[in-house]
């Protein structure tokens, strides 16, 4: 049987190279923002290269769900999904989520806020997806009568290994050294949008070292973060944290 993870994100997270450390199992098939194509065509937002991804990733919401619940493209025992909460509209049924095992990417609003306007300069607290990842935990603890696993992207940056062994360990699914590292360059798993947002994790090998990095924000890109703050306190309340003696 097939084991369907899904990993919900906003944007400008850790979420790419955590989708280069599940795909470099040989275990483990990919699929990268399944939803990116509908929400662009929904939403009219003019992200870069929209219609191109439109294009690339169709439209109809309910054909992309029914590959969500079924088995991975190439039929490997792990089907890892890489997804933006913001991508879920109100109008998709949820009642596939279900089928999945449902994990959460967070990342301190300002840090998130900062990297996103170096891309779009017009973001607003709906573009980096906070308050849908709030939602969507909620709906998910509901549905499934437990909390999801929360990985905070600085925490895991800290001890990528400790981190990942335990997050294997939830989902009942062997660690594989092999997520650790892997090779430089685009895959071809990438979405269409790679060109436009995944240059860093193109030239990477693997999990970068945490740096604290000072943040320089406008008025308007804190207000942002600060309206994203208490989602984000939310979340982070329930995080995975590493084990003493790992």
């Amino acid at each position: 049987m097939t084991k369907r993870i899904a990993m919900w994100s906003g944007p400008r997270n850790i979420s790419t190279a955590m989708m280069r450390a599940w795909e470099n199992r040989a275990d483990c098939s990919v699929w990268d923002e399944p939803l990116y194509g509908y929400y662009l065509y929904k939403t009219g937002i003019p992200h870069p290269g929209a219609v191109e991804v439109i294009a690339d990733q169709g439209t109809d919401w309910r054909l992309i769900v029914d590959r969500c619940s079924q088995g991975s493209p190439e039929q490997a025992p792990i089907f890892y999904q890489k997804h933006m909460t913001l991508h879920l509209l109100p109008e998709i049924d949820k009642q596939w989520l279900s089928s999945l095992e449902n994990c959460f990417l967070i990342r301190d609003p300002e840090a998130v806020i900062s990297s996103y306007a170096a891309v779009r300069s017009d973001a607003t607290l709906e573009d980096i997806g906070f308050g849908q990842q709030v939602e969507l935990f909620d709906h998910i603890a509901d549905i499934t009568g437990k909390l999801p696993i929360i990985i905070d992207s600085r925490e895991f940056l800290l001890n990528p290994e400790a981190m990942l062994r335990q997050i294997c360990d939830r989902l009942n699914i062997a660690f594989d050294t092999n997520m650790l590292k892997w090779p430089q360059g685009r895959r071809d798993s990438d979405g269409v949008w790679a060109k436009y947002w995944y240059g860093s994790v193109w030239d990477s090998r693997g999990f970068a070292h945490y740096v604290e990095k000072p943040l320089k924000l406008s008025d308007r890109e804190r207000m942002i973060a600060d309206q994203a703050q208490p989602y984000y306190e939310k979340l982070y309340q329930h995080r995975l944290q590493v084990q003493k003696g790992i």
